[in-house]
């Protein structure tokens, strides 16, 4: 096993194609972007097009064309994860063949007892397909400290169960090609939303697991409305603008905890990300989970919840 991550600084944005990119989703890009930018490194994108029942056609283009039209272009050619099922098949048969994977096939209702959390098979149709787990022995706890969030510690037997690495439906789990997609590409930081703070600590068991090397990582606040919902879920999410990028370049901006007066002066985007990288102070990220819709307008820390 290694958790020596490689050198230097190669940083990703993930989109998932089950829509427009929003306010959110620039956040999450311009924070990586950014501190990739900070540190010297590369940014790369990756399309997380694994889970077909829940994209939009047309979706992962027209993300990418907002990516390039606020100046976020990847360093390296964008990676398709539908286009990558050797790597993550290759994964899961060496899980298998040492036993830390194994087939389940319980249901949800099968499990609804422990709250979803998976212990050991309870299934009650033998006949259904099966999903493949990776094996969490008793007392499995993980900790790691986040660049922004601090020390986060979960036992993963007790809050997350045996973790999904293939579904029942034969699609991969998050989980397991996000782990073999970040090895594969060597980012050394994954700076993401804190929506995904929870999944991190099993990642990082199924990095141990494979003898991969763990990324540092970094989860910047989410942007939610005033009911503290995803903007995904709400009005809120309405999609940005490509043919005036601007002004949600600014909200972005002063989200991530920016002084506001920076990028006043900026006429283009390619003026404003010069600016952006040049003042851009790490120090200053909102060290919250989340923070409303109307708080990234103004002061981020006003509207932390």
């Amino acid at each position: 096993m290694s958790d020596t991550v490689p050198s230097p600084y190669r940083g990703r944005f993930a989109p998932s194609p089950t829509g427009r990119l929003h306010i959110g989703s620039l956040v999450a890009a311009l924070g990586s972007w950014l501190l990739a930018r900070h540190h010297g490194g590369e940014w790369l994108i990756r399309v997380e097009d694994l889970d077909p029942p829940r994209e939009v056609a047309g979706a992962a283009e027209r993300q990418l064309a907002t990516l390039v039209a606020f100046g976020l272009t990847s360093d390296e050619p964008v990676v398709w994860q539908s286009a990558r099922h050797d790597l993550y098949g290759d994964a899961l048969a060496r899980l298998l063949a040492s036993g830390d994977a194994f087939e389940c096939r319980c249901s949800r209702s099968d499990l609804a007892a422990s709250g979803g959390i998976h212990r050991h098979c309870v299934a009650s149709d033998p006949a259904r397909a099966p999903a493949i787990r990776l094996r969490v022995p008793d007392g499995t706890v993980v900790a790691f400290d986040d660049g922004l969030q601090g020390m986060v510690e979960q036992h993963i037997d007790r809050e997350v169960g045996d973790v999904v690495l293939r579904r029942a439906d034969g699609f991969w789990a998050y989980q397991l090609a996000v782990v073999v997609d970040d090895a594969d590409q060597a980012i050394t930081d994954v700076v993401r939303g804190a929506d995904l703070l929870d999944s991190t600590p099993r990642q990082i068991l199924l990095q141990r697991t494979l003898g991969l090397p763990t990324p540092r990582h970094l989860h910047l606040p989410l942007i939610v409305d005033a009911h503290g919902n995803k903007l995904s879920k709400s009005m809120a999410s309405l999609p940005i603008d490509d043919d005036a990028p601007l002004p949600a370049l600014r909200v972005a901006w002063q989200a991530l905890g920016q002084p506001a007066t920076v990028l006043d002066g900026a006429p283009t985007v390619t003026a404003a990300l010069r600016l952006a990288i040049r003042e851009f102070q790490p120090d200053r990220l909102p060290k919250v989970t989340s923070m409303t819709f109307a708080a990234a307008h103004n002061n981020p820390a006003a509207g932390a919840v």
